[in-house]
């Protein structure tokens, strides 16, 4: 029998028109542009602008953008999983209202939360669905909002986020393309280092909450760097040992936009030169669940089919993974 596998036959990407400089945040907050761009190699970021807009608005573009890219109706797609950790609201899930605002009218969804690993996470789920052979379209988004979530009186965690949003279209294939193996890893002993206080069933929103400022990102910096860069570089090169690939093998290595060290770190433990590593941190910064998919996007146009490429990320939770896929076709 032959095996089928999930294949990416599609990438799209969006971010918003507004661009957050470090010369702006200068402005804000108790910051420079040099300690910013040292310290974690972001420039510049985008934001969502205008009343009412969320995380939904950004993934439905993205959608839109990749159903026109693989001649795709509405109607055809089967399932859409939305990795994010900033949903529209609490319910519905975000997938099912960008399946109404892109008439996804036959399509079942449901929202991923991994931070900044969720793309990942989302990505082999939605692959699972192709391998059993029980869909044939499915959308996988990873995008957040992060900006509704941000502290801009918080100098260590304003200058690194960004919002914007990726999406990938899945498809069976019997070919030797696709997604070919996966490495998904948890730990929630890391939540103190890096959570939202308050919002959750734990600690549910009111005035006390708003005014001590904790529906806001929390991160302990240095805990957080520690754990990354060693997990993230670990998991990669893990994926590679496990299926016999050597540095050479490697067409592409897309990580996690976190921070331009953890990237380093993690292509260095891998053996790949800085030209094989996809890195846009410096004008998108860190969009968490869309930093992955915003890269294939950016890069589509280089990538080859047959190129065997590996995902990384590492997020808050903790949770991190790899995946490794074989590009499935030419632009």
């Amino acid at each position: 029998m032959t095996k089928l596998r999930a294949a990416i036959t599609g990438v799209q990407g969006y971010v918003p028109e507004y661009i957050l400089t470090n010369k702006e945040l200068e402005t804000m907050v108790d910051t420079t542009d040099e300690w910013i761009l040292t310290r974690t190699g972001i420039s510049q970021r985008h934001i969502l602008k205008g009343e009412g807009k969320g995380t939904s608005d950004m993934a439905a573009e993205a959608v839109k953008g990749l159903l026109k890219k693989t001649n795709t109706l509405p109607e055809e797609v089967e399932v859409i999983i939305v990795a994010t950790v900033t949903p529209d609201m609490v319910f519905p899930a975000t997938a099912n209202i960008v399946s109404d605002k892109c008439g996804l009218k036959n399509a079942w969804g449901f929202d991923l939360g991994a931070a900044c690993s969720g793309f990942l996470y989302a990505l082999t789920t939605g692959a699972r669905l192709i391998e059993a052979g029980s869909h044939k379209k499915v959308i996988v988004v990873g995008g957040d909002k992060m900006s509704s979530i941000i502290d801009y009186e918080d100098r260590q965690t304003c200058v690194i986020f960004g919002d914007g949003c990726g999406a990938v279209m899945l498809e069976p294939t019997s070919e030797e393309v696709g997604v070919m193996d996966s490495i998904l890893r948890s730990d929630g002993a890391g939540r103190e280092f890096l959570h939202q206080k308050a919002g959750g069933s734990v600690k549910p929103a009111s005035h006390q909450t708003v005014d001590n400022r904790e529906h806001f990102v929390y991160q302990e910096g240095k805990s957080v760097f520690k754990f990354a860069v060693t997990n993230m570089a670990d998991v990669a090169a893990e994926i590679m040992e496990r299926n016999n690939l050597h540095s050479d093998d490697v067409a592409w290595l897309v990580p996690h936009q976190a921070n331009k060290r953890i990237i380093d770190a993690t292509a260095q433990r891998m053996g790949l030169s800085p030209e094989k590593v996809m890195v846009n941190i410096e004008r998108y910064g860190n969009t968490t669940a869309g930093t992955i998919p915003l890269c294939l996007w950016e890069w589509e146009k280089q990538l080859k089919k047959g190129d065997n490429v590996i995902l990384a990320a590492f997020g808050g939770g903790f949770t991190w993974g790899a995946v490794w896929l074989k590009w499935a076709y030419n632009s």
